[in-house]
């Protein structure tokens, strides 16, 4: 079973594009963000020093707009690794109808926090998410 992170908050006017919904990009930066508070709810910072993690690639399929005001949930989970690379998930959905606004994958690539060059996931980072 996947450790899913959930983090719920309400969509800022500054989120809103000139369609009156929120604007694509913000909700991959939703998704960034919430990966990130996840690696730190985990870590250490003298972990987090020892490594870093680089995007490859996001996957994003908006299955319906949301609003100023509204309260959205997102949930994060890394659902598999091999060698550097991780597969981390996301659904964001509204919480008043549990309507799913957002599905969302990206890989992210293991990197040395020194070299920055790619590095094996250990078992002590994956035992941290799987």
């Amino acid at each position: 079973m996947y450790k899913v992170f959930t983090k719920r908050f309400k969509v800022l006017a500054s989120a809103i594009d000139t369609m009156k919904h929120v604007n694509n990009v913000t909700y991959l930066q939703w998704c960034l963000d919430a990966a990130s508070a996840h690696w730190i709810s985990k870590t250490t910072e003298t972990f987090r020093k020892k490594y870093v993690w680089v995007v490859l690639n996001h996957f994003i399929s908006y299955k319906a707009p949301s609003h100023e005001g509204e309260e959205l949930e997102i949930q994060t989970w890394v659902e598999n690794h091999r060698g550097v690379k991780s597969e981390r998930h996301y659904i964001i959905k509204r919480v008043k109808d549990n309507k799913t606004i957002v599905e969302a994958k990206t890989i992210w690539c293991l990197l040395n926090g020194k070299t920055h060059r790619p590095t094996k996931i250990t078992d002590e980072i994956s035992t941290l998410f799987l």
